[in-house]
């Protein structure tokens, strides 16, 4: 599944599969991935989940926004929070604004009511870059985000971040410390074995539990999505 262009609004729709074909065998992946998850910490129940890769180009964003289809298939009340405040792409994903959102509410510009939306998938809420700030990594490491969190868990069932690539920048791994769990997203014949190694290695000192790996993009008849339980 190649990625579009993300200068253009909307070209990332298709990528929605579990909403745009729900019975799919791609989406009954996701629906796999999402009881894995649901599975993988028998004493502390998954309510805030982190969403990377170890470069770019690996599908992050779409298993992160395809992850919260499902969940909110489910009946789920979900957020998606795009905490990449280097090259976001959520907004394309579900064409809405990005004039406000993350960024804006850690400085104090904005409320949360003032930058969630309602995404056209039921018990779905998305939360957008806003303007790309100067310090991103300052930003996701305050206290402010760490009382965001608390405070989303108040209202939401499940909150997932699509994060930067995790050897790129900082930006994952601190994001790491203060959610249940983290993804990290591979992708076949295109994301090196070494890359793929570094990346766990920066995870793991995290507080918070590496769930597991999903490899993207193999070449099968069936499907193209699969879920590595255990990184």
């Amino acid at each position: 599944m190649s990625r579009k262009n993300p200068s253009r609004p909307g070209t990332k729709m298709r990528h929605l599969i579990a909403k745009l074909n729900p019975k799919s065998p791609i989406s009954e992946q996701y629906r796999t991935i999402r009881t894995n998850i649901d599975f993988a910490s028998v004493d502390k129940e998954i309510r805030t989940l982190l969403v990377t890769s170890s470069g770019p180009g690996e599908g992050k964003s779409m298993t992160a926004a395809n992850l919260a289809v499902v969940y909110a298939q489910q009946g789920k009340k979900v957020l998606l929070i795009d905490a990449d405040l280097r090259k976001p792409t959520v907004h394309y994903t579900f064409r809405i604004d990005n004039l406000r959102g993350l960024s804006n509410l850690l400085v104090g510009e904005n409320s949360l009511e003032q930058v969630v939306q309602q995404s056209d998938v039921d018990y779905l809420d998305v939360m957008s870059c806003g303007p790309i700030p100067p310090n991103p990594s300052e930003l996701l490491a305050s206290k402010k985000m760490e009382q965001l969190l608390e405070t989303l868990k108040a209202t939401y069932d499940i909150v997932i971040f699509d994060t930067p690539p995790v050897l790129a920048v900082t930006d994952a791994q601190i994001l790491a410390n203060i959610v249940d769990g983290s993804i990290l997203v591979v992708r076949s014949k295109h994301t090196e074995i070494e890359g793929a190694q570094k990346a766990v290695e920066s995870l793991k000192p995290a507080r918070a539990k590496l769930l597991g790996t999903v490899l993207n993009g193999r070449e099968k008849k069936q499907s193209n999505y699969y879920y590595y339980y255990g990184a």
